[in-house]
């Protein structure tokens, strides 16, 4: 990235997890976009197993990734400089500027935070060059004082940068009062006086009611209030960070005609490849974890993406999933498998280096396809578009690591650039792809809707995206004081 410009930036940062920094920044950017200002989203250190590719040839948070479409933005690795991706017993893998520098248990990462400040400050650089605000987000909580040496992510990157802070509660929690005013009292006096401003989150009922509490607020800490911010319904139809998100469960939807069943297995990632589907009216997820059974009437299995493939083919097999698999093919139904999902659908998958986890192999998979799945240190990583073998085209992204070779790859799932992708099995019933953000594509999904039994989609998934932010900017602009934030930037 080259430019000359030097934007001003405002920091947003939590009274503790899931408090809606990462929507709230993405409402912002799309508000303040509106506004005519050119906004760019910045998280210095995130943790997340959901991904995006980047224009850049990266991978930064999907949290990211929304928030610089609500910016009408071009996704760039600088974006999120440090991505942590967990996985099984080795910690988490270590993603800086894009790219996978190791992996590191937590205890370790402590040590080496501090050595990743100079190149989170460079990202940060590079995206002031190129805007008039950045808007950036925190992680966690502000008040983890006993992680603040090293911090890269609160209160260390705001001092380091120079970058004014609103802090933000959960009222919906409870205790917010106590949670805001809290953490003026645990923090350091220095990091304190970086924080500004408040903003009370996920209010219901009569805000008139608070009036009193906002008030309280600022009086114990000094800061100015920001606004007092309503519950955003629709926020629900915006593609989720969190895996925590998988355990809320779905709407009944009481003319739902196909079911599909997904395993939820311990390191799931990408698990937004379920968000189209379940904007579909006509589709009913069933999400299954580890103790319960995979439903006798479901249409299809759907096998998400992993984050270490092994340990999930491990904890498929112990719930005992793969014994529901096998019944629901001997039923004539067909099982789909994303990434991960595809390499588990194989006869074996192979981590001789420990790029996943301890280095072994797991044999048999699940054995549905003749196909091995070999796992390498080169990861995958490109924006891809193509078509499936019914000619149906498609625009998705492969973010993997390893190859999949067997017989069952001479029926390819797809052509990508004239070469194909993935594999169906002889019966045709068992599908493998390493394409994610399949049914984003509405044509795509229209495609396995109607093979399912169901009818062709009357939803524009993008579009229905791109009116949420809409709208989302729009309760932004009601409820916060936007000129005063863009005061308290600098």
């Amino acid at each position: 990235m080259t430019g000359t410009k030097s934007a001003k930036a405002l920091m947003f940062q939590g009274t503790g997890s899931d408090v809606g920094k990462s929507l709230l920044v993405a409402g912002l950017a799309r508000a303040f976009t509106f506004r005519g200002l050119k906004v760019l989203p910045f998280k210095p250190q995130n943790m997340s197993n959901n991904a995006a590719v980047t224009a850049d040839g990266g991978e930064i948070g999907r949290a990211q990734a929304l928030q610089a479409r609500a910016a009408r933005a071009p996704l760039s690795v600088h974006m999120n400089p440090v991505l942590l991706k967990p996985q099984s017993e080795v910690g988490a893998q270590l993603v800086v500027q894009g790219r996978v520098e190791g992996n590191a248990k937590a205890a370790e990462y402590q040590h080496l935070k501090a050595g990743l400040m100079p190149r989170v400050l460079e990202s940060f650089g590079k995206l002031k060059s190129h805007a008039d605000l950045v808007l950036v987000e925190g992680a966690g909580s502000a008040s983890e004082v006993n992680l603040r040496r090293n911090d890269i992510a609160n209160m260390g990157f705001a001092r380091a940068a120079d970058v004014p802070v609103v802090l933000i509660g959960d009222i919906d929690r409870g205790g917010v009062i106590a949670s805001i005013a809290g953490t003026k009292l645990v923090l350091d006096a220095a990091d304190a006086a970086m924080i500004h401003g408040f903003i009370v989150n996920r209010f219901r009922g009569d805000p008139s009611l608070f009036d009193d509490g906002m008030r309280m607020i600022e009086g114990f800490t000094g800061w100015s209030p920001v606004g007092l911010l309503p519950h955003f319904a629709e926020a629900v139809r915006l593609p989720a960070e969190d895996a925590l998100a998988l355990n809320s469960a779905p709407a009944a939807k009481a003319g739902a005609t196909i079911r599909i069943a997904v395993p939820i297995l311990p390191h799931v990632s990408n698990f937004d490849d379920l968000d189209p589907l379940d904007a579909e009216p006509q589709v009913e997820l069933v999400r299954v974890r580890p103790g319960g059974v995979l439903p006798a009437d479901a249409d299809l299995v759907l096998l998400l993406g992993s984050k270490a493939t092994i340990a999930d083919l491990q904890a498929l097999k112990a719930a005992g999933f793969d014994v529901d698999i096998a019944a629901h093919l001997r039923r004539g139904k067909p099982v789909l498998g994303l990434c991960g999902g595809y390499q588990m659908l194989g006869k074996s998958v192979a981590d001789p280096d420990g790029i996943e986890g301890p280095a072994g192999v797991i044999e048999p998979g699940l054995g549905h396809l003749d196909v091995e799945t070999r796992l390498t240190g080169q990861k995958h990583l490109v924006a891809v578009t193509g078509q499936t073998t019914d000619g149906q085209s498609f625009a998705g992204y492969e973010m993997h690591v390893g190859e999949t070779l067997g017989s069952d790859r001479l029926r390819p799932f797809a052509r990508i650039g004239g070469e194909g992708e993935g594999a169906v099995s002889r019966s045709g019933f068992v599908c493998g792809t390493y394409v994610h953000g399949l049914f984003a594509d509405d044509g795509q999904r229209s495609a396995w809707l109607t093979r399912l039994g169901g009818q062709a989609t009357r939803l524009d998934y993008e579009q229905g995206v791109e009116e949420v932010l809409d709208r989302l900017a729009a309760h932004m602009e009601r409820h916060l004081d936007l000129d005063l934030l863009l005061r308290l930037a600098r």
